[in-house]
């Protein structure tokens, strides 16, 4: 089977138990040889301390770390030190976002994360790869499909050097995203986002806060399994596996997992591919 580039996503832990399980599911998952790891930024910047001393520690290993930056309600002077942390930590990699708005939080003078892209160029030239947002499924406050690509090619054109989409489970929808950015002259590698399917619960809230559009054919088979897990994670990893190995034949740049920190299910998809 034809390889990828693979990237796995970590949520910002927010206590020792939950960085220390983090550290372990990176450790499992590093024998896949990812080109690099991320580290989620929570609504509103409630992760920065979180995001940042994760980012430290795995940018002590030796796979490469991309922390998650939006502004939320920090103010630029906020933003600007913490690029400086990462710089002096030899940390070349950020993923740029917008990010969820906290509620009873100030909101700094930026509204889009083009303007945090621009922000970061001036801030630390081309140090950083950055990465940012798409939505294939087109993102819940988009007011259409037109919006949505004139935002995003706003972030190209602000400086980003790749994309990562939220999660799907409709190849097409990936593939006519492509064309429709392609069509503008978006040139930039735009890495499919991978959610592995483990419980249908959690799946349908990740699913109703971020737009992703769940197959009813696929939830109507998870249903069928009620509270048989195994059933499920089987179940899922195939249904993810197929849906990989149709993006890659299609010539996706990459796979991006969402773990959720656990090192299992990406691993299953994983192995199935052929890694």
């Amino acid at each position: 089977m034809s390889q990828v580039p693979i990237s796995f996503e970590f949520s910002a832990p927010k206590t020792e138990e939950a960085a220390a399980a983090l550290l372990r599911s990176q450790d499992r998952l590093a024998v896949f040889n990812p080109e690099y790891v991320s580290v989620t930024y929570g609504a509103g910047g409630s992760t920065r301390d979180g995001t940042k001393e994760a980012a430290l520690a795995l940018g002590q290993t030796a796979v490469p770390v991309a922390p998650h930056l939006s502004f939320g309600g920090d103010t630029k002077e906020t933003i600007s030190a913490l690029l400086k942390e990462y710089q002096k930590a030899s940390i070349h990699r950020l993923v740029a976002l917008r990010g969820d708005r906290q509620s009873g939080l100030g909101q700094s003078k930026m509204s889009h994360a083009a303007e945090l892209v621009s922000f970061v160029r001036a801030e630390t030239g081309s140090h950083f790869h950055i990465s940012v947002a798409a939505y294939p499924e087109i993102h819940p406050e988009s007011s259409s499909v037109q919006s949505e690509l004139t935002f995003f090619k706003e972030k190209v054109a602000a400086g980003a050097n790749a994309a990562i989409t939220q999660y799907f489970y409709n190849a097409d929808a990936y593939f006519r995203y492509i064309d429709e950015c392609q069509a503008r002259n978006i040139e930039l590698p735009i890495v499919p986002g991978i959610m592995p399917i483990t419980n249908l619960k959690g799946l349908r809230r990740f699913s109703d806060i971020c737009g992703a559009d769940l197959p009813r054919w696929m939830v109507k088979r998870l249903e069928d399994f009620g509270d048989d897990t195994d059933a499920i994670k089987g179940f899922g990893t195939d249904v993810v596996t197929r849906l990989c190995q149709r993006l890659i034949d299609g010539g996706a740049p990459g796979l991006h997992f969402y773990t959720l920190n656990l090192s299992k299910p990406s691993a299953r998809i994983l192995k199935n591919l052929g890694y």
